[in-house]
């Protein structure tokens, strides 16, 4: 299993954790059975620790019509918006919510150029909070292939409280390619035009660069 790279600290520091705990509990507690329990739990915790931080290896085919899911997770808006960051008019909203489950790089929708980049300080409600999109921390890019000009959000929540950002404006992107990375889940919300044809339905469960949520 390949680890993504912003999980090297994070599994560094759980690894010392466990062995601090679990060498503690066995030097004054011995090989008990409650020293064994206590081990059990602590591995169960640095394994999904490790897992959280799994890439696995996806290959997008690369589609000029394609707007590829950025992110593992279930869809749970898909509505009408009006965009008040960078559009200011009306728009198609699609969010994408990610469990502490879910595989938490993110992936660029389509191929292109970063037009813009920006964090926003903010609160950590809960993702499904629909507030979350406009009060929450987050990091918003825009990405234009020249027939098509996308804003997506990574959106921070009541847990997930670290968001990575790699694109800069200017930058030329690849469908597929890292977008980000949001630690311990949330949710990416996907900013379309109206006209663009959606193919997947609330609730549904969705793949980074492997599931299509729309089509232009």
């Amino acid at each position: 299993m390949t680890i993504h790279r912003e999980g090297y600290q994070s599994i560094s520091i759980a690894a010392v954790v466990f062995a601090i705990i679990n060498l503690l509990v066995f030097v004054f507690l011995g090989a008990s059975v409650f020293s064994w329990i206590i081990f059990g739990a602590t591995l169960v915790v640095f394994l999904f620790i490790v897992s959280f931080f799994r890439l696995p290896k996806r290959v997008t085919p690369e589609n000029n019509h394609a707007i590829y899911s950025p992110c593992d997770g279930k869809v749970v808006v898909i509505e009408e918006i009006i965009d008040t960051e960078y559009f200011q008019e009306t728009r198609l909203q699609l969010s994408v919510f990610m469990s502490p489950a879910n595989v938490h790089v993110n992936l660029n929708p389509i191929s292109g150029e970063v037009l813009y980049s920006k964090y926003h300080k903010g609160k950590y409600l809960v993702a499904w909070n629909p507030k979350s999109s406009t009060e929450n921390e987050r990091h918003s890019v825009v990405l234009t292939d020249g027939r098509i000009t996308i804003l997506v959000k990574q959106i921070a929540g009541a847990v997930a409280k670290r968001i990575v950002n790699y694109l800069q404006p200017g930058q030329k992107v690849q469908q597929g390619g890292e977008l980000g990375f949001i630690k311990f889940g949330s949710r990416v919300d996907l900013v379309l035009p109206p006209g663009v044809k959606v193919n997947v339905k609330l609730n549904e469960k969705v793949t980074a660069g492997v599931t299509v949520l729309a089509e232009y």
